[in-house]
């Protein structure tokens, strides 16, 4: 294996990660977008009418329905705000796209890495943007330790974890390019916009 390498990427490679970039696969998109549009066209509206009508009950100082509807509003549109930025920062990477040259073969953003720690226990892990980290898929972001110590990395070449709780080998096996399934964008449980009537 070959250790303690620095490489700088070929004209072709993809720009490594970059601070400030939100770099996202398609499928991460969409589900931010959608939730973006629900929160919008269904969640807002549904609790804007819960609002209007705990208002027409009379003092709003006491009425728990205003209060909590007034608070979920202030969460939501600041919930929006935030989808809205994401969305327009977003630098779209296809992790199914040709690539050529080290491209192809060293981990870059979207990539799929097989490794081993040094006890030999292998875990495979997809490098994704910090808005679809998913531990349970292994689903990694580009700025964890982990994801850092990965990039740039090729199969048979060894890179060293820097973690809080301290530093370990790792021994790349494989590097892939294929689609990586992100959890689509889903209506919360409970939401106002779910009710299939208003209060009376």
């Amino acid at each position: 294996m070959r250790k303690g390498f620095t490489r700088r990427p070929k004209a072709d490679a993809p720009a490594t990660a970059t601070p400030g970039k939100n770099y996202i696969t398609p499928s991460g998109l969409r589900r931010l977008q959608d939730e973006h549009q629900f929160l919008i066209t269904r969640e807002r509206p549904a609790v804007t009418e819960v609002v209007k009508w705990a208002a027409s009950n009379g003092d709003r100082s006491e009425n728990a329905d205003y209060q909590y509807g007034k608070r979920r509003l202030r969460q939501i549109d600041g919930r929006i705000r935030f989808l809205r930025k994401r969305i327009e920062a977003a630098e779209v990477v296809d992790p199914e796209a040709p690539r050529k040259g080290q491209a192809a073969t060293r981990a870059f953003f979207g990539a799929t890495v097989r490794y081993a720690n040094a006890a030999g226990v292998e875990r495979v892990v997809s490098i994704v943007g910090a808005d679809e980290v998913d531990l349970e898929r292994n689903h990694i972001s580009w700025v964890s330790p982990l994801g850092r110590a990965l990039l740039k990395s090729a199969e048979g070449d060894s890179v060293v974890l820097q973690a809080p709780g301290g530093t370990e080998d790792l021994d790349v096996l494989e590097v892939r390019y294929e689609r990586i399934p992100v959890e689509p964008s889903r209506e919360p449980p409970g939401a106002e916009a779910s009710s299939r009537e208003l209060p009376r």
